[in-house]
């Protein structure tokens, strides 16, 4: 990846392989105008489909596809200083198809996503699955 500072707080990174771009943008809360992503909105977007990718790739494994996950996901910033990430709350909605695999079994595979393992423990990042 690579990127560049627009000024304004904002910047512009580009995926090499794709030359797909995303800005970023300092939130309201932290001198931003808030008008796109802020880099921790990444980190928690990189948890959420992380997560759900994660859940696709263990249930192919087992036979069973996945289709039209959903979820959605919220970040707490600590209220004192230094600002950093307190808390990821992932929730994901998972079709029926997966009632047929065994219990816990997708609670682990989300557990044990790469973002989810790479984050400090000090985040507290709970995921629920909620069945269709």
């Amino acid at each position: 990846m690579t990127g560049d500072y627009r000024g304004d707080l904002r910047c512009v990174a580009t995926h090499e392989p794709s030359s797909n771009t995303l800005t970023t943008d300092a939130p309201t809360d932290n001198q931003g105008k808030g008008e796109s992503f802020s880099p921790t909105d990444l980190v928690a977007t990189a948890l959420a489909t992380c997560v759900v990718t994660t859940l696709a790739i263990a249930a192919r494994k087992h036979g069973v596809e996945l289709e039209e996950m959903r979820f959605e996901v919220t970040k707490q910033m600590t209220s004192e200083p230094p600002r950093k990430i307190a808390r990821i709350t992932t929730t994901v909605w998972v079709p029926a198809e997966a009632r047929t695999l065994p219990e816990g079994f997708l609670q682990r595979a989300a557990e044990g996503c790469p973002v989810h393992r790479s984050l400090d423990p000090a985040v507290e990042r709970p995921i629920t699955l909620i069945y269709a």
